[in-house]
């Protein structure tokens, strides 16, 4: 029965199972690419990958840091129902910023092994499983008494036969070698970190091009510290004042697009690319630079923090060059996986495979996409809340003082401009259908800050 579904969508060449490649960056913003509009940028492999697939105009991440995105994509489930909703470690246990009054919800600081993970589910299918680069989800304190220890949490404890990067660490202490990443073996000092991840890639696909194979690459790029190749950082210091105000982090961009390329071609030669499905995004907004038009970044529910680029490329399936503006956020990895896969979904998921989307076959179920974000970002004066999008509506509500944004992201993208004073009926009514959600999930909640 599954097999007919797979041919029934076309998801085969020759009668292979189709391989998988999920290809994630770290903190890259949504205007972080050429295709994007940003043409101070040189980022011709994203581009072309664009132009030979389908890009998402609407695409977001499961929440503004990345920890939770990260577990969103392996379960298919929302951080507010998967209980980790901040980035590890996150502030300490009850700690309140200065002259707050809300205590941030608990939260899980690892992805749990009893969750079945996307990785599970394809390795039981047959597919070879690999994961490079930065996991982010097996955080435990080495004072922890109880519960498995951070190695035992990594991603080959999750599904996945190779891992090579994937540990607790949130950034990498060096983009040059030595790394100092526990995950990872010495090789070459002063290598670029972009270049040995997209090495240990080419590997894995070279290794198991003879059966379907499972490739998740989630780059350390461009997380903080702000490290590029000089000839790179040159480039863009002559490019600064023209909307480029971090020449490295321009730079780092563009390594980590040269890498991509690098690993696309390699698909090619091995004639692997046709029976492909690429996907590429980012895992929450950009930090530390200029994202407009967009409002906020990285550590905030505005556009600016959730708001990512989403590119997918699946010859014969996807139409090159296609554009969509449906909203789509990481819980919808999971179940397109699956459905990619031939494989039946579990019963309980938050999000919506996206092949009806992909092939032009049909649309999507749903008609709001829902976050939650009641914690302090480390690094972030931002407010606690949470947020829903319906149609070309978002309402934001906060947590501090109880008030509601609402904005019309179609004429107000930068959302200056809040309408819940002028449509306080739509206001309540999406308000409502965010706490049903926040109810149904099980959302840990902020509680008054101890003494307030």
């Amino acid at each position: 029965m599954v097999w007919f579904c797979v041919l029934a969508v076309g998801l085969s060449v020759q009668g292979k199972q189709p391989n998988i490649v999920v290809i994630m960056a770290d903190d890259l913003g949504w205007m972080d690419l050429n295709v994007q509009g940003n043409h101070v940028l040189d980022t011709p492999s994203l581009d072309k990958l664009a132009s030979e697939g389908m890009r998402f105009t609407n695409g977001y991440a499961a929440a503004p840091v990345c920890s939770p995105t990260r577990g969103a994509m392996m379960t298919g489930l929302a951080p507010a129902r998967l209980q980790m909703t901040n980035h590890a470690p996150g502030h300490p246990e009850g700690m309140v910023p200065n002259g707050k009054a809300l205590s941030g919800a608990a939260w899980t600081r690892h992805l749990d092994l009893d969750y079945k993970t996307i990785a599970e589910h394809l390795s039981e299918a047959g597919y070879a499983t690999g994961f490079v680069g930065k996991w982010h989800l097996s955080y435990r304190p080495r004072k922890a008494l109880d519960g498995p220890s951070e190695e035992a949490l990594r991603p080959e404890f999750q599904g996945f036969d190779l891992n090579v990067g994937g540990c607790a660490n949130g950034g990498p202490p060096s983009y040059f070698e030595p790394y100092r990443i526990p995950a990872i073996e010495e090789r070459n000092p002063g290598e670029y970190l972009p270049e040995r991840l997209a090495d240990e890639c080419v590997a894995f696909v070279r290794s198991n091009r003879e059966s379907p194979f499972f490739l998740s690459w989630w780059n350390y790029s461009v997380h903080y510290p702000f490290q590029a190749p000089e000839a790179l950082v040159k480039k863009y210091e002559a490019r600064k004042g023209l909307g480029n105000e971090n020449p490295t982090y321009s730079a780092m961009i563009e390594g980590m697009d040269r890498s991509i390329g690098r690993f696309l071609r390699e698909l090619d030669l091995l004639g692997l690319s046709d029976n492909t499905l690429v996907i590429f995004k980012s895992d929450n907004g950009s930090f530390g630079v200029d994202i407009a038009p967009l409002r906020g970044q990285k550590g905030y529910l505005w556009e600016g923090g959730i708001r990512v680029p989403w590119i997918v490329r699946w010859p014969g399936n996807v139409q090159p060059g296609s554009l969509s503006d449906v909203p789509v956020i990481s819980m919808d990895v999971f179940p397109t996986l699956m459905e990619v896969a031939g494989l039946e979904s579990p019963g309980l998921l938050d999000g919506e495979s996206l092949v009806p989307i992909l092939t032009g076959r049909g649309d999507l179920k749903r008609d709001s996409l829902f976050f939650h974000y009641p914690n302090y970002a480390f690094h972030k004066n931002n407010r606690l809340g949470s947020a829903i999008r319906e149609g070309d509506y978002k309402l934001i509500r906060r947590y501090d003082d109880g008030s509601l944004e609402l904005y019309h992201l179609a004429s107000d993208l930068g959302e200056r401009n809040n309408l819940s004073g002028h449509l306080p009926l739509l206001a309540r009514r999406l308000d409502a259908k965010l706490g049903k959600w926040l109810r149904d999930t099980g959302a840990q909640m902020p509680k008054p800050a101890t003494g307030q």
